[in-house]
């Protein structure tokens, strides 16, 4: 079996503070990923859709995410510390709130693999432009989420719910 790049996933549930973690590890000059859907949401915005527009359809804006998601993969460097706001297999989370098949994502996420995930514990909960989730489901998504990483025999990293900077002492110790 060939190495793992050096990948590494920032995750959790919404609310978590992945965003933070990712805009502070790239202002330190970390190769970081930001989330694919905020991706397509900020696209879509950008054209004059509504969120309620473009997430009217749960399982096939999760479909698109997943899309993007490998598309972003495809281009990704190997060679290089890549942290992902996210991951393929956050995507089986999202598929099970939405009552999809997640047999359909378990192909992507076996193709790919990452050195170490990192799970953030939920932080109080706070609505933001992009988010349609409310703190009920925002824990459910948590526990999913955690769940489809040790589903696939991942060493997950929990991260509690401290201060930024405890969190990104945590996170850098163990990529280094």
């Amino acid at each position: 079996m060939s190495e793992l790049p050096e990948w590494y996933v920032i995750t959790g549930g919404p609310s978590s503070g992945k965003t933070t973690i990712i805009s502070r590890l790239s202002e330190k000059g970390y190769y970081v990923v930001p989330e694919a859907a905020r991706i397509l949401i900020d696209n879509e915005l950008a054209l004059g859709k509504s969120l309620e527009e473009i997430r009217i359809n749960e399982l096939e804006f999760q479909r698109k995410v997943l899309k993007l998601k490998i598309e972003i993969e495809s281009k990704t460097p190997q060679d290089k510390i890549v942290l992902f706001d996210r991951a393929m297999p956050d995507s089986i989370a999202y598929y099970k709130v939405c009552e999809g098949n997640a047999d359909e994502v378990m192909r992507f996420c076996k193709e790919k693999r990452y050195k170490k995930i990192f799970f953030l514990e939920q932080l109080p909960f706070e609505k933001d432009y992009a988010r349609i989730e409310d703190e009920m489901l925002a824990n459910k998504l948590s526990m999913l989420l955690k769940q489809a990483y040790m589903d696939l025999n991942y060493d997950v990293v929990s991260v509690p719910p401290v201060d930024v900077d405890e969190r990104l002492k945590l996170i850098l110790s163990e990529i280094r």
